[in-house]
């Protein structure tokens, strides 16, 4: 079950999530410099940085907006980071938040736990229903594969509607309520589903509540460093048992501008993972 590899990585290594939101303006002179195409540039930069670091994280998230604005180009980009990350003995999670009915769902499915996307993990938007979930039951059943469904994310407006009252509830603890229900059949060896959640950090105190609400539950969790969150706050959540992995991106991807534009600009890399692993083991 991949729930069960990817809390085991978590425990072993690291819960930290390393997000390649990967831009040109990250790129240190010693890449953007050559004469390659972007996409090309890009990829370096993400092959440098993987092999750096995937013996310290649990995973990697790779966010497709940033890849399809580049075009064909960037999409190679990106099918050739997806297929390093795995081929290092890695866990990659495709940040493409799909939601669509089930026939479209279903292609969705097969675009990104087959072929030149290949990932271990999906993030959707759950909040079309189950049947905007479903078509993905195949892969997790039988192609080991795990899905965040997103329920109460990072960004401010997020209470224009998970908030919604709802008899005396917030939305999203309905959404969670579902999800716990849905995710019960790809419960594995650690008690954790192979449907994940995603849940910002942001809202520390509501965090709590809803890991409680959902035991069997691994979470995505976004909003640490630049947005806020803590490692006090993950150990909070962390309390019983590390129960998901915790994003950065931009705090790991950009830690060399500024201080070196050459070849060693990974050593700051690998050491921004290392205070962020500090950061959050010390409170554990």
């Amino acid at each position: 079950m991949i729930a069960d590899k990817l809390y085991k990585k978590a425990v072993a290594l690291s819960p930290i999530c390393v997000g390649l939101d990967t831009q040109t303006e990250h790129l240190p002179a010693c890449i953007s410099e050559k004469d390659h195409s972007d996409g090309e540039k890009i990829y370096e930069f993400n092959r440098q940085i993987i092999d750096a670091v995937h013996e310290d994280v649990a995973c990697f998230k790779v966010q497709v907006a940033f890849y399809e604005a580049l075009g064909i180009d960037g999409m190679i980009a990106y099918a050739k980071t997806m297929q390093y990350i795995r081929k290092k003995g890695a866990i990659a999670i495709a940040d493409v938040k799909r939601g669509d009915i089930s026939s479209t769902a279903a292609q969705y499915a097969k675009g990104h736990f087959e072929g030149d996307f290949e990932s271990d993990y999906m993030t959707l938007n759950a909040y079309m229903g189950q049947d905007a979930v479903s078509p993905y039951y195949p892969y997790l059943k039988d192609k080991n594969k795990g899905l965040f469904l997103l329920l109460k994310t990072s960004n401010p407006s997020s209470a224009d509607f998970q908030d919604i009252d709802v008899n005396n509830r917030p939305l999203y603890e309905l959404v969670g309520e579902k999800i716990e229900q849905w995710a019960a059949a790809f419960v594995g060896e650690e008690g954790f589903s192979a449907i994940g959640a995603v849940v910002g950090l942001t809202y520390p105190a509501e965090f709590v509540r809803i890991a409680k609400q959902m035991p069997h539950t691994f979470f995505l969790i976004p909003g640490y460093g630049a947005q806020g969150g803590t490692g006090k706050d993950i150990a909070e959540i962390f309390k019983d048992k590390i129960c998901g992995v915790v994003n950065s991106s931009r705090g790991i991807i950009t830690a060399h501008k500024g201080k070196s534009e050459d070849t060693d600009y990974i050593e700051y890399i690998r050491q921004a993972v290392a205070t962020m692993k500090e950061d959050i083991v010390k409170w554990l």
